[in-house]
Formats: structure tokens, sequence, C-alpha cells
């Protein structure tokens, strides 16, 4: 393939003189290099909450766990855009082939974004609950109810100890 520029070069009169070549330096702007790490906390009702601490986001999921267990999900209830929330209140709830199971919410603050896929394909909660089976995102009024759900080794130590 060089080959094929240098002859391109040898028989262009402007390549040829270099007067058809102008160096440049562009200069590119410079991005903030600030990098968020989402926090996954859980709670004892197998929910997952992937949260942002840059921009006070929870994403709520509900875990492998959870997915065994349930099953095939065959519906989904989804929570309103807007709606403030209380820790502890019911929120949605999940039926699948086994059963039906509440979900409630691991901290309060408001309903900021619903997964609208799984109106179409509830079996992304069986497929992929901790991916693009999450429930909706959650803007965390007190970023300190967070901090008191369980870490990813209490919530193994947990399921154990259920199981």
């Amino acid at each position: 393939m060089l080959s094929a520029f240098r002859l391109a070069a040898r028989s262009s009169p402007l390549l040829r003189s270099g007067a058809g070549i102008r160096p440049t330096l562009k200069t590119l702007p410079l991005r903030s290099s600030v990098r968020t790490v989402a926090t996954k906390r859980f709670t004892k009702e197998h929910e997952l909450l992937s949260f942002d601490d840059a921009t006070s986001v929870g994403r709520l999921h509900i875990t492998e766990h959870a997915a065994e267990s349930l099953g095939d999900v065959v519906f989904v209830e989804l929570p309103a855009v807007g709606r403030e929330i209380e820790k502890g209140e019911s929120i949605g709830a999940v039926e699948s082939v086994k059963a039906a199971s509440d979900i409630y919410a691991p901290v309060s603050g408001t309903i900021t974004k619903i997964n609208e896929a799984l109106n179409d394909r509830a079996g992304l909660m069986s497929s992929a609950p901790e991916g693009d089976g999450w429930l909706c995102e959650i803007e965390v009024k007190d970023p300190s109810e967070v901090e008191s759900l369980l870490d990813e080794e209490a919530y193994k130590t947990f399921c154990e100890e259920d199981h």
C-alpha cells in the first residue's frame, strides 16, 4: 500500500514540489477527564441500585438472584416518571411464570426515567437483570440512604444465609 502512495506522489506535480502540502497544527479542545464510578448497593428484597454520586441518580435493577428465582418475566408494572417516592414504598411489580413480586424503593427520591423497553420486552429482566433489564432511574434525595444499603459482599453473605 505504501508503494501506491509513493507512486502517486511522484506523478503529482503538487506533491512533488511540496506546494500542495501545508503542515497544520490543530489544537484539540481539552475534555474533562473526570470519571465517575457507579456504586452498586443491594437490598434484602433482591434489588440492585447502581448509584452515580456525581449526578445523584441511581438505576434500579433486580439482582441475578431475583431473576433466577422468578424465572421468565412476562409483565412489568413501572412507576410513573416524576413520581416522588419514599424508601420502602412499593413502586411497581414484576410478574413471571412462577410468581409475582412487588418492587420496593430502595431510597427516597424522584423517578426521572423508566425503561420503556420493558413494556414490549419484559423478558429483558430475566435475560439481563443487571444490564438492559433495568427498571427505572431515581434522583436520590438523600445519598446517605444509598450507603445504608448492602454492599456486594454483604449481599452475597445474605443470600448464602437466606438459602
